[in-house]
């Protein structure tokens, strides 16, 4: 299968004259025919999220008000690049869907979030934006908001709060943003990749989007992979290609591989001995208590020291606590804490049932999904790396530990279309 939202991407930002001809024209469908390709298609977020968009957008629908459109490419994981690739080198392909979700749901106004550290792909959005100053012939107006950095920033109840009195912190409990979000009406939060997928959705139908992918997981999907590959890069893949065939692609691993981190510090660890059993689509990783989250395969080879390096993310995951609640703030902190004693060789025998129980008494708690991923993570790499974490218990810090870590933890580098 071809390339379909990377198709003819370069290295510099693509003009509305080549967009243009390259994917040709929106077509002038009802909203009712935008609405009803986009459920036929199956089209899941690509956030991290998985939400079913064509819910959402009925919840839209069902709501009072006029609503807003927002396009999240804030992309606070540190391990992901698509989303800054789509909206800094194919902006008009996300404005053409951001068009098309408003014009099903009624909307007048687009906000593209973008990280304010971002700054390649914001001023991209900005400038495609000038070049189609009247957007539905003036009815429809788009402009671009900074949004600060942080891992919890991009949760779209924290979009919500940023955009409306200047909080980038999630907001508790109901109703929920698609009922009552900017200005207390309603708005649909959608991922700047998933936003992509509508605009080619609109042009070539629900039935040729589910030509790729699979019957539970349909489509394709933008995968960043990094770590220890030959080739890093973002590549686009059908749902259920295996991970083995993914680091073919990437030119294959540059030294023997110890694990796969996948979904990103919200995802989980997956054993490089079990890499033959793993198919990139939700469905199929969710056997293996894996996700793909916002679209992330990192490889970290056996020469890195595991516990030094979760250890590491684990007390930058509680770092980026909003500070909002108790399971978060307190939960988080003793689990980064008792890896780090665990790391040192000072906790005690009951150190690795003491994270796996606090990481259960986190999950599920809370005003966003802050503390679930934290404990996936955690959870996942205690039963990845249950020999690493009980020689380090036991012996304190190996000499690998205090190599430069290879997990990022302030923000992404940019890296290349593969």
């Amino acid at each position: 299968m071809g390339e379909r939202l990377l198709q003819g991407v370069g290295v510099e930002p693509m003009t509305l004259e080549s967009h243009l001809r390259v994917h040709g024209p929106l077509p002038a469908a009802t909203p009712e025919v935008l609405a009803s390709e986009i459920e036929r298609a199956g089209l899941r977020g690509r956030g991290g999220g998985g939400f079913p968009l064509a819910r959402k957008l009925a919840a839209v629908k069902r709501a009072r008000g006029r609503p807003t459109v927002i396009v999240n490419g804030c992309e606070g994981e540190p391990l992901s690049a698509k989303d800054g690739l789509l909206l800094g080198l194919l902006a008009h392909l996300v404005i053409d869907g951001a068009l098309c979700l408003a014009r099903v749901i009624g909307s007048s106004e687009i906000l593209i979030a973008v990280d304010e550290l971002n700054i390649r792909a914001g001023e991209a959005a900005l400038q495609a934006l000038e070049q189609r100053p009247k957007l539905d012939d003036g009815r429809i107006s788009a402009q671009v908001v900074w949004t600060p950095t942080g891992y919890v920033g991009g949760q779209e109840t924290a979009i919500v709060r940023w955009c409306e009195d200047g909080i980038a912190k999630p907001r508790f409990g109901a109703p929920r943003v698609t009922e009552r979000g900017i200005g207390r009406r309603p708005t649909l939060v959608a991922n700047a990749e998933t936003v992509a997928h509508v605009a080619l959705i609109a042009r070539h139908g629900g039935r040729w989007f589910r030509q790729a992918g699979t019957d539970a997981d349909p489509g394709t999907a933008l995968i960043t992979v990094g770590g220890a590959v030959a080739q890093p890069g973002i590549y686009e893949i059908e749902h259920g290609l295996g991970l083995s065939a993914l680091l073919t692609w990437a030119g294959g691993c540059s030294e023997p591989p110890r694990a796969f981190l996948l979904g990103g510090y919200g995802g989980a660890w997956v054993d490089a001995a079990d890499v033959d059993a793993v198919r990139l689509s939700p469905g199929e990783l969710a056997r293996l208590r894996a996700r793909l989250g916002p679209g992330i395969a990192f490889a970290l080879p056996r020469s890195a020291c595991p516990v030094a390096e979760v250890t590491r993310v684990a007390a930058w995951l509680a770092a980026e606590s909003t500070g909002q609640c108790g399971p978060c703030v307190n939960g988080l902190a003793a689990i980064a804490g008792e890896l780090r004693r665990v790391r040192d060789g000072v906790a005690a025998h009951s150190a690795l049932a003491e994270i796996l129980r606090w990481s259960g008494l986190a999950a599920g708690r809370g005003a966003c999904a802050h503390p679930d991923g934290t404990a996936s993570f955690v959870t996942s790499a205690v039963r990845t790396f249950s020999e690493e974490l009980i020689d380090h218990a036991q012996h304190g810090p190996c000499d690998a530990c205090e190599w430069p870590s290879m997990l990022p933890i302030i923000k992404r580098a940019q890296l290349a279309v593969a």
